[in-house]
């Protein structure tokens, strides 16, 4: 069997991934606050661009709102087996200033092997709108002690990662 578009010759993580692609391009399409970029080949690879409310840390120690962040997201082959999230996630957008991100490394809590790519989406826009964050161990003590003193002002970002629906019924007058 010769590999597949998802570097592996594993039937079941191709299925999964071919699941992966489709579902998290569905909550990108329906969406207006995500784009989800995926190479023509892969590795199982994908690039998550949230156009949402969150904080950055500027050169001159200021904290400022941002609107743009990008996150790279790897599904290693043996994904479905066993997972390491600061393995798996890549803050690609710099000085994100957040008690569960520090540098290019961002933890969006537990992962169990095969936690499906929207569920991690969905967690990685909770951590960048503070509407998830931990001061008791976060990775950034600074951004742990800062968010202590400014609850007030979270989550960042209210707006839903999907957009909801309207039904509405249409009756003549």
């Amino acid at each position: 069997m010769s590999e597949n578009r998802f570097g592996s010759d594993d039937p079941v993580y191709e299925s999964f991934m071919r699941r992966q692609l489709e579902e998290g391009m569905e909550l990108a399409n329906a969406s207006d606050l995500l784009r989800l970029h995926v190479p023509p080949v892969f590795p199982p690879h994908f690039v998550a661009e949230f156009r949402c409310g969150g904080l950055i840390r500027e050169g001159d120690g200021e904290i400022e709102q941002a609107s743009e962040f990008h996150v790279g997201i790897w599904f290693p082959p043996d994904y479905l087996r066993r997972v390491e999230g600061l393995e798996m996630l890549r803050m690609f957008t710099q000085n994100v200033w957040h008690p569960n991100i520090r540098a290019q490394y961002i933890c969006i809590g537990r992962l169990t092997p095969g936690t499906a790519l929207v569920d991690i989406l969905y967690q990685i826009f909770e951590v960048l709108t503070y509407t998830k964050w931990n001061t008791a161990d976060g990775m950034n003590r600074a951004a742990c002690a800062w968010a202590r003193e400014h609850q007030a002002e979270f989550p960042i970002d209210r707006r839903p990662l999907k957009r909801r629906t309207l039904s509405l019924e249409v009756k003549p007058l």
